[in-house]
């Protein structure tokens, strides 16, 4: 793996971390469909970090999803909650950033938000093992 490899999957490591900071602000003040938008994102980085130490990427949503479903899901590398969980938190943030009126408690966006911790968390875990091993590209 090269170094820009690298420093590419650190960068949406830490854009994981950071999204979700700025989710937790947003839900603090209420701005809920704000908030699930940035669970989602938060997740989708850590999954564009994931992959990509595979070698892999897209610009697209649903490639990112596909890679991920393919690669990690499937073959049981990650657990079919964490597969579930991303597949809601997509389509909540479809409902939140395009269909409407859409109504999100604060309750539920709340647990959304301390699953989307748990899932930045273990992707990230498994996106730096595959750092350390050096990924498909050593």
């Amino acid at each position: 793996m090269t170094m820009d490899q690298e420093a590419y999957i650190r960068y949406r490591l830490q854009r994981a971390r950071a999204t979700l900071d700025e989710a937790k602000t947003l839900l603090d003040a209420g701005h809920l469909h704000g908030a699930v938008n940035r669970l989602y994102y938060a997740c989708f980085y850590a999954v564009c970090a994931l992959i990509f130490t595979e070698g892999k990427s897209s610009s697209k949503h649903s490639g990112v999803r596909a890679f991920f479903d393919e690669g990690w899901l499937k073959p049981h590398r990650v657990s079919a909650e964490l597969g579930r969980f991303y597949r809601r938190v997509f389509k909540e943030r479809q409902r939140a950033d395009y269909e409407g009126p859409v109504h999100f408690t604060d309750t539920e966006v709340r647990g959304w938000f301390e699953e989307a911790r748990a899932f930045v968390a273990e992707i990230s875990q498994l996106a730096e093992r595959q750092l350390a091993a050096g990924g498909p590209h050593a």
